[in-house]
């Protein structure tokens, strides 16, 4: 069984840093099965820690499904505004890595974001070639044109400035103003690009899938651990 540093666990899992592990010890809230940890250089099974009497938060790390509410920014750069990781555990922002999105949703959209300290798993879910299903819905702002359908699933729609096509989509039109969209990219403001290169304004968009991940009853705001597979 690998064994680390309790420093070293305490710092990577966000709980203070190296320099401060000695105080928790001193104060007795690290524990070893059921002994108090006194030594911070010791090196022990993850399973075996105790730390305020329960054991080490997302010992393999954190991946979790969150729903995205609207007003909220992806970024890290608190001068952008509020963001989503205020939803979020403060501890896991301590991690080393700390969390981040798998992709971003603007500001003004809604729906299901994957949070994780994984690294690879942000690379592999975020890469085309990966070709990860993200179905959104969104409402325009006048009545959609069933020409759009073939269009989207052409290949061939270009976004200004963006040199290659746009890859396949399907759009399947919901109502006189509303549409579902699934796509394997995920190009800056794709989806609202999309629809603006003829002449729509996507006044609402929510975020209903990702890969096989469907937001279900999970209410906007709060997130709920998944595992790798699940996706």
């Amino acid at each position: 069984m690998t064994r680390h540093r309790i420093d070293q666990i305490l710092s990577r899992h966000g709980y203070c840093s190296r320099g401060e592990s000695r105080g928790w010890l001193k104060a007795g809230r690290v524990r070893i099965g059921d002994l108090i940890a006194g030594d911070p250089s010791e090196k022990v099974a993850i399973s075996d820690l105790r730390i305020d009497g329960e054991p080490v938060d997302h010992p393999e790390g954190v991946l979790v499904m969150l729903h995205k509410p609207a007003g909220l920014v992806c970024s890290h750069d608190g001068r952008e505004g509020p963001n989503i990781y205020s939803l979020l555990p403060e501890r896991w922002l301590r991690r080393n890595p700390p969390v981040t999105s798998v992709g971003r949703l603007d500001k003004d959209t809604t729906g299901l974001l994957l949070v994780t300290d994984q690294g690879p798993l942000v690379q592999r879910w975020t890469s085309p070639r990966h070709k990860v299903v993200k179905r959104y819905e969104a409402t325009v702002d006048r009545d959609l044109d069933p020409d759009l359908v073939p269009l989207f699933a052409s290949g061939t729609l270009r976004l200004p400035d963006d040199p290659e096509p746009c890859l396949p989509a399907t759009l399947t039109l919901t109502g006189d103003r509303t549409a579902s969209l699934e796509l394997v990219e995920g190009r800056f403001h794709q989806v609202r690009r999309m629809f603006a290169c003829r002449g729509f304004r996507v006044v609402s968009l929510h975020r209903s899938r990702f890969g096989k991940l469907e937001l279900g009853s999970l209410a906007a705001g709060e997130w709920t651990p998944i595992e790798a597979g699940a996706i």
